[in-house]
This record gives C-alpha cells, structure tokens and sequence, in this order.
C-alpha cells in the first residue's frame, strides 16, 4: 500500500478512497512543489489534502506547516482533525495569547507539525517580530484555507488576507503552497493565481453538493420564523445549527426554543474560548439539539447537519450563509 493511501485510511478508515482530484491535489504540492489553487465544492475534502501532505513533507524532515485559517472554530476543528495523522498542531490566536511562549519553544525545538494562525496575526506587531521570522525558514508547506477571502471580487474579502502576499514573495521557492476554496468564480479564481505567482496548477472540479439541499421559505415576521423553527427542529435527525445575524438574534431563539423543550444554546463572539470550546464539543457529540449561531461559527466547521436562517434580512446575509456552510468534512 502506498503512503498516501495509508495516511487516508488513518484518517478515515480501511474502506475509505480519494475522491477524484484529492491524490492528484496531494502530489501536486508533496513531488512538484508546485504553488496550487484547489477549487472543489463543500464537502469534498480540501483539509484532507493538506493534512496528508503535511504528514508526508514532515516525514520527509521539512518543517511545519503554517496554515492561515479564518475562525477559531474552524482552527480548533481542525486541529482535531490533525491529531488523526499523528499531527502536533498548535494555534496562535487572539484568545490564547497565555500560551504564545509555549507555542514558539515548541516551534524552536521542532515538536510542532502545524502552525494555524488567522490572517489578522499577519498583522500584529508581536507575531511578525517574535513568532514569524523564526519560522520563515523553515515553513514546509504554506496553506491557505478559504483563499477566496484573498481576492478584492470574492464575497468575504477580508483585507488582511492580502498580507499574504508579501510573505509568499520571501519564501523560499522550493516551500510547497496550496491555496482552497469552494467559493470562486472564474474571476476570483484568476485573481488568486495571479497572487500565488507565475505557473501555479489550477485543479477546479464541479462546486455542486447533491448531498445539499437548499431551501427558501417565505415567512412574514419573526413570530412567524420563530414558530416554524420550533415545529420544524424536532423533525430533523441529528442536531444542528440556526445561524442568526446579530449576538442579541442568537441569545432571543436559543431562549424561546428552550421554552418549547428544545436543547438550544446561543453561540457568538461574545462567549468566552472556553464556553464556545464546551459548545462545540457538545454540538458534535449530538448531546444538544441545536446551536444558535452568528457566523462566528462556521466556515469550514465539521459538523453542520442542519442549518436556517433567522433575520429580517435574508438576502443581505446570503453570501454570509453561504460561507458558513462552506465545510471541509473530509469522508
């Protein structure tokens, strides 16, 4: 059995196969250190590439990955999701400050496999001074995760992504970088190849889900939208998510759909790491019925089996929604 697929079947499982592109994704960025743009729709198992390829150049004795990642949801998931592979992730965020010494001696000493940051650290004074220049010569594989983000024509252009630029032009060229996304049109994709530099690989496959279902349904008022909930979430197997715009949106329907006997909870930027650590956990164990949840929660998230939107303004929040469901679960 060759390396690839084994590392596969310790992440998934002995039954379980690439899908097609995800080999062909991996060996892109591990034998031809190319710079890669991965497009593939929700689902198909982005994540999977890097991780795979992270443990195959760590292997190998190149350095860490260093994945630029955009919600802290999403890099706690996915640090989960590296332990699989035997990967000693670390992440340095807004939230865990207290642990920044740590994360760099263990980055000095090399016992770090992954380094996920979001693109505001690129940003701050004390990781570009303190924490990047020790890395920067070793990085063995660049990633960049939601890389729509990057473009001025995506939906969630985040301005700080385009700091990327700058450390993609002083790495050493042999480093491997992989940028993905399943939100980009012909026009954000160019963008984004332009901005991974002359001769990086496009692999693009078709972005429909048929396993996702979408539905609009018009309601009245919030009386309304609030009643359909709570008929309609005891009818759905498993839990799930109700994404809400605002803070105050998520603490009313988690309130009412608890008064109606459903386990819900409010989820928002607002709680404290370790209550939205306690949450998540607890979302993919099914031991709640329901998070409700700005988009604070989401983008890439590993487990979202249901999902409505609450608001007074759906078509205003529909580019949001959709890079909430935007996952990377990689079966």
């Amino acid at each position: 059995m060759d390396p690839l697929t084994q590392h596969l079947h310790a992440m998934l499982g002995p039954d379980a196969t690439f899908r097609d592109g995800q080999r062909e994704a991996i060996e892109a960025v591990i034998e031809d250190r190319h710079r890669a743009l991965v497009v593939q729709r929700t689902g198909w198992g982005k994540s999977l590439v890097y991780w795979i390829a992270t443990r195959v150049r760590r292997d190998q004795g190149h350095g860490p990955s260093l994945i630029i990642s955009p919600l802290l949801a999403l890099m706690r998931n996915q640090i989960a999701m590296a332990g699989r592979l035997g990967l000693r992730a670390a992440t340095i965020n807004s939230g865990n400050t207290e642990e920044w010494d740590a994360v760099q001696d263990g980055l000095a000493a090399d016992a770090i496999d992954v380094l996920l940051i979001s693109p505001e650290r690129l940003a701050n004074e004390r990781f570009t001074t303190d924490v990047l220049p020790g890395i920067q010569g070793s990085i063995g594989l660049f990633v960049v995760d939601e890389a729509h983000c990057i473009s001025d024509w995506g939906h969630d252009f985040r301005p700080d992504y385009r700091r990327i630029g700058r450390i993609l032009k002083l790495l050493d060229l042999r480093v491997p970088v992989l940028a993905t996304t399943a939100t980009a049109n012909d026009r954000v994709v160019d963008d984004i190849a332009e901005q991974l530099g002359e001769g990086a690989a496009i692999l693009r496959g078709p972005l429909a889900r048929f396993s996702l279902e979408l539905d609009a349904i018009a309601l009245e008022n919030q009386a309304e939208r609030l009643a359909w909930l709570a008929e309609q979430i005891p009818l759905m197997p498993g839990s799930g998510i109700v994404y809400c715009l605002t803070v105050a949106d998520t603490q009313r329907v988690a309130t009412f759909l608890r008064s109606r006997g459903i386990d819900a909870r409010p989820y928002n930027a607002d709680l404290s790491t370790e209550e939205r650590v306690v949450l998540e956990d607890a979302l993919v164990a099914n031991e709640i019925k329901a998070l409700v949840a700005t988009v604070a929660l989401g983008m890439g998230f590993d487990k979202l089996l249901a999902a409505a939107l609450f608001g007074d303004d759906p078509a205003g929040l529909g580019g949001d929604v959709t890079a909430a469901l935007d996952g990377d679960a990689a079966a």
